[in-house]
């Protein structure tokens, strides 16, 4: 797919399919060809004058695949933002993790910064090679929250190199196996519920 694939794009919103290795927004360290460097210049092709910029409602870390939210323009960016805060868009993730956790489907609640932090998840398969394929949601959005939930719980995501010694594992993975896979939100011009997904990128097909 390249570096992105649109989900979705209307006067308000573009959605996208981020690849792995892509930051969303430059560090403090200035990077330049970030997520939102490139489709800035796909608004900029696509126009013949003034364009709303892309402005991201959320982040993924560079390692993450998956759906990304782009307000055009700062006013829908705050609209976005509010159901953020609100807790009006909901959010699904897939991920291998370390091991076979013993319960199927449970709630992570452990708060995380000194706030409260809860992240609900369904185990999909447990593989015979000792890890899982699981299905998570996060309720509230704190930094790090799914890849510090499961390591909490003792089944860190396979390819975590931040949070954990890869090395103490036996499943290896050239990155974080994280896909976000699913957004559902309000839209901000007339409150239609959107419901979008895409598809797990190759190299997680290919763990089976």
């Amino acid at each position: 797919m390249g570096r992105y694939s649109i989900v979705y794009e209307d006067e308000s919103l573009l959605v996208v399919n981020k690849a792995p290795g892509l930051l969303v927004i430059a560090t403090p360290k200035g990077e330049t060809n970030t997520l939102t460097d490139l489709l800035n210049e796909y608004l900029a092709k696509k126009s013949s004058g003034d364009f709303a910029k892309a402005h991201p409602c959320h982040r993924l870390d560079r390692e993450t695949s998956g759906i990304v939210l782009f307000a055009k323009g700062k006013s829908v960016q705050q609209k976005m933002m509010e159901q953020f805060h609100n807790r009006e868009i909901s959010k699904k993730y897939f991920a291998f993790i370390q091991g076979h956790p013993r319960k199927q489907t449970s709630v992570i609640d452990f708060r995380l910064e000194g706030k409260e932090a809860l992240t609900k998840y369904r185990v999909l398969k447990y593989h015979p090679a000792g890890w899982a394929f699981a299905e998570a949601e996060p309720v509230t959005g704190r930094t790090n929250q799914i890849r510090l939930h499961f390591k909490m719980i003792g089944h860190p995501i396979v390819g975590d190199r931040k949070f954990v010694v890869a090395k103490n594992y036996n499943i290896r993975f050239k990155r974080l196996a994280l896909h976000a896979a699913a957004i559902s939100f309000n839209h901000p011009a007339n409150g239609q519920r959107i419901d979008l997904t895409c598809d797990l990128p190759d190299d997680m097909k290919s763990m089976g």
